[in-house]
């Protein structure tokens, strides 16, 4: 079965980022596939670079990262919500004359397009939180 996934809840600060990432990760070792994860809304929070927990904490945006680059996947932020929040790449720090980005590895930005694609290419869009 091929998912898109929709996370909706930032990291730390609601469940929906951990049962998102064991879903893709349990559904990945169950040989399913995942076309794309959306992060919207607080949901964006999961792509920053700039994290920085406790040792002894989970990483949540290095787990995302990590889990993209071993499986190829296609992690996108929404560009509005992304800003909203302060969140930028290299081109939109560019674009909107800002002196740093903070995306962190295998992330993108992109718009609400993306998210109807996913719900249209996958068999099954899994949201996670509000």
């Amino acid at each position: 079965m091929k998912f898109g996934i929709l996370v909706n809840e930032g990291p730390y600060t609601h469940q929906a980022s951990d049962s998102a990432y064991l879903f893709a990760k349990a559904a990945i070792d169950q040989g399913h596939e995942i076309y794309r994860i959306f992060f919207y809304h607080d949901g964006v929070n999961n792509g920053t670079r700039l994290a920085t927990p406790p040792q002894d904490d989970r990483h949540i945006p290095n787990r995302w990262s990590e889990l993209a680059k071993e499986h190829n996947l296609d992690l996108v932020l929404c560009v509005a919500a992304a800003q909203r929040r302060g969140m930028v790449d290299p081109d939109e720090m560019k674009r909107n004359k800002k002196d740093a980005d903070n995306i962190a590895d295998n992330f993108r930005i992109s718009g609400l397009g993306q998210l109807i694609e996913a719900g249209i290419q996958a068999d099954r869009l899994i949201t996670f939180g509000d």
